[in-house]
């Protein structure tokens, strides 16, 4: 726990940065807050595809080796942020870091996720996931010090330090209990898991799965930089097609329908909460006025929040589940949304409001991959999370330029309340009505619940993964390896 949490600490440092210099890097470049913004979304490009392939290493290879993988990619490529010319070449590293951090949430979570207790391990989620929040307090903390006095690079160069945590945890750490009793302990390497076996079946199949991977990094590109200018709904059109593509040959004839359900949920809970994670530092410094130290001391409220509400979620979800955990708290974030945006004279009253709705409606992805692991089953568990949620992640780069948009219109602070409140109810409705568990049930009748708790778990398991809701995707992920 210990090491996937310093590993997750240092991708919420390093993944932060961009946001606390944005301002910084737009005058340096001459960037608009649009175009600016979309060097935050340029790390959501790579993901689905650092996800899917980290994850497939995770399952063949061990989740110790994906995670160390993925910790060398995002902190060398965040050094190399560091060296940045212009847009172009900051841009491309940060598709880089996209494709480590992508591999750090699979890789990390499995790692976790299989190690401990069946009825604790709502709370092992929560607890790892809050990592990353106190890598964005560390980053706020940094940024009062060090950009006024040596500038937005020398915060970059610091991000290389998660490379140490990679060397640790090669020397010193196990692998994960459950991959090593199942599929590491189980026979040689050749009968191991290949979760993406069903893309190169064929060698029709497999050049037409290499095709739809380029036509989908082209497009997401063009999507979120000025070279799709005027044909972005066309481009975005493409890539989902594409991705769609993918998660149909890899969920399998009764799996697919569940694969991009939960694909849509991510999307949706990434457009409700990247908003104000990316562009609260950007509001604080142009809507309100504030200088670096204050808005430091914002971010502090909003990451120990997050972090707040990571710890809090993973014991509700112990207790009551993790659907209904889920879906609870994010009805009560939405009493802190508009009032958040409000407050305009007073620090400590806007501080206070922004722990309120970081801890309630930012804290319970704490849960999230909790929610999403237990649909698949460890032999391919890594590459399918990594999929889903990554690609599903894509929610994060559009929503930045999404609220930059809006703000065209409108004030920015009122573009990311509204935002954000009318995108977690539509995550509230997906998450508490088990849509993605019922429509996955339309082609799949027999898959168990939930695979991180057994059946005949008894009186020691925790609450389903789905609170006893529907079936995950056990059949499908096995029948397609």
């Amino acid at each position: 726990m210990f090491a996937a949490w310093i590993g997750y600490l240092l991708d919420g440092f390093d993944f932060v940065l961009i946001t606390l210099v944005l301002t910084d890097i737009a005058a340096d470049f001459h960037l608009s807050t649009a175009t600016a913004a979309s060097l935050i979304s340029g790390a959501f490009i790579t993901r689905w595809l650092g996800g899917a392939v980290l994850g497939a290493l995770g399952d063949r290879y061990g989740r110790k080796a994906a995670m160390i993988t993925s910790i060398l990619l995002y902190s060398l490529s965040t050094f190399a942020c560091g060296f940045a010319w212009g847009y172009t070449s900051l841009f491309v590293a940060r598709l880089v870091i996209g494709l480590g951090m992508a591999g750090e949430y699979s890789a990390g979570v499995t790692y976790v996720l299989e190690t401990w207790p069946t009825r604790w391990r709502n709370r092992a989620s929560g607890f790892l996931i809050s990592g990353y929040a106190g890598g964005t307090i560390i980053a706020a903390e940094l940024y009062k010090w060090v950009v006024p006095q040596w500038g937005w690079r020398w915060m970059f160069w610091i991000g290389v330090l998660p490379v140490l945590v990679a060397l640790w945890v090669r020397r010193s750490l196990p692998e994960a209990g459950d991959w090593q009793r199942e599929i590491g302990a189980a026979g040689p390497e050749a009968d191991r898991p290949h979760p993406f076996r069903p893309l190169f079946a064929g060698r029709a199949r497999a050049w037409g799965n290499t095709v739809l991977a380029a036509v989908a990094s082209v497009a997401l590109f063009c999507v979120f930089t000025p070279a799709g200018a005027g044909y972005v709904p066309w481009l975005s059109a493409v890539a989902a097609l594409c991705l769609i593509a993918f998660a149909v040959q890899l969920g399998g004839r009764r799996g697919w329908l569940l694969y991009v359900s939960l694909m849509v949920t991510v999307f949706c809970a990434f457009l409700y909460s990247w908003p104000v994670q990316a562009l609260l530092p950007t509001y604080l410094k142009t809507d309100l006025g504030y200088d670096s130290a204050q808005v430091t001391d914002v971010m502090f409220y909003a990451g120990f929040g997050t972090m707040a509400g990571c710890w809090l979620a993973g014991y509700v979800g112990d207790w009551f589940g993790t659907r209904r955990a889920y879906a609870g708290t994010l009805l009560a974030s939405l009493t802190f949304v508009f009032p958040v945006f409000a407050v305009r004279d007073s620090l400590p009253a806007l501080g206070v409001l922004v722990f309120g709705l970081l801890a309630l409606g930012q804290g319970i992805s704490g849960i999230l991959p909790k929610y999403l692991a237990g649909h698949f089953p460890t032999a391919t568990r890594a590459a399918s999370l990594g999929f889903v949620y990554n690609v599903g992640a894509l929610g994060g780069a559009v929503a930045p330029v999404l609220g930059a948009h809006l703000a065209e219109g409108m004030s920015l602070g009122r573009a990311l309340a509204v935002l954000t409140f009318g995108l977690t109810l539509v995550v509230i409705l997906l998450v508490g009505g088990n849509v993605p568990q019922r429509l996955g049930r339309l082609v799949d009748r027999q898959a168990p619940d939930d695979h991180l708790v057994p059946e005949s778990g008894g009186a020691a398991a925790a609450p389903s993964e789905t609170d006893r809701g529907g079936p995950g995707a056990g059949a499908v992920s096995s029948g397609s390896v």
